[in-house]
């Protein structure tokens, strides 16, 4: 079952897997612009419960009709959750939304909430019932193990992130148009050092960069076949702040849990 489900996931084109029926606008201007709407339809919002009132938490990436994909450290132990699916504006009951709670979340047994730079900041949601997928709910694809993007390759990253260092969160999605960088640049001694592993990506700068509620939302990257496909899940950002020179934006790299994302899918 295992080698079958990962075979879907690699092949996935042949399912509908990264594609969107709103093409995403092409922004390059500096800290990103508001996105097209529904043209992520892999974006998800995760919430998390207040008592009366669930609130954003984290981004995440629908990764099948059942599951989805965020950061570790964006679940808590004991907290309630909740994913919105089809969400542009938080703010506003758009009439597109899907709002399915977890049937069980699944965090990477190597993560440790007290070592996000010892990397494995990765956890799965099972929904409780499918998404539907339609015009603004659709499924990204998965990279495939081991795929490195080249230095320099630009790709999307899209979230209700704060828009600074202390900003506000904003209501609509939010997305930038950011290089990578590789591990040979981004692990040098003046940029991440040690800190960053081979098994993350860096992207971004001090210009365009990820921020506090972008946590565990995608890093968007078109394939040469056309297909947008999910490369990262949203780590962290300097302490110094969101916008840091040669301290771009952290994600864990998907394509090193591969292996990893279809075991938990095959056997839960």
């Amino acid at each position: 079952m295992y080698q079958v489900l990962l075979t879907v996931l690699l092949t996935a084109s042949a399912y509908g897997c990264g594609q969107t029926s709103y093409p995403p606008y092409s922004s390059r201007v500096v800290n990103g612009i508001t996105a097209r709407p529904y043209s992520w339809p892999w974006q998800i919002s995760l919430q998390v419960n207040h008592g009366s009132s669930f609130s954003h938490t984290c981004g995440g990436t629908l990764i099948s009709t059942d599951w989805v994909m965020t950061a570790g450290h964006c679940i808590s132990e004991g907290r309630s959750y909740r994913v919105v699916l089809g969400e542009f504006n938080r703010d506003v009951h758009e009439g597109g939304e899907q709002v399915i709670s977890p049937a069980k979340i699944v965090v990477h047994p190597g993560w440790n909430k007290n070592c996000v730079s010892c990397g494995n900041d990765i956890a799965l949601i099972k929904l409780s019932k499918p998404a539907y997928l339609n015009d603004k709910v659709q499924v990204a694809c998965i990279p495939p193990s081991g795929y490195l993007l080249p230095n320099n390759f630009y790709c999307y990253i899209t979230g209700w992130g704060r828009l600074y260092t202390n900003g506000p969160l904003p209501e609509k999605l939010q997305q930038a148009y950011i290089p990578v960088i590789d591990y040979q640049h981004c692990s040098q001694r003046d940029w991440w050092g040690s800190t960053v592993k081979p098994t993350m990506i860096c992207a971004g700068g001090a210009e365009k960069a990820g921020c506090n509620g972008d946590s565990g939302g995608p890093l968007n990257c078109k394939g040469s076949n056309g297909l947008w496909y999910v490369h990262g899940v949203t780590s962290f950002v300097s302490s110094r702040g969101c916008n840091t020179p040669k301290k771009p934006t952290v994600w864990t790299r998907v394509s090193a849990f591969t292996d990893w994302i279809a075991q938990t899918m095959a056997y839960n």
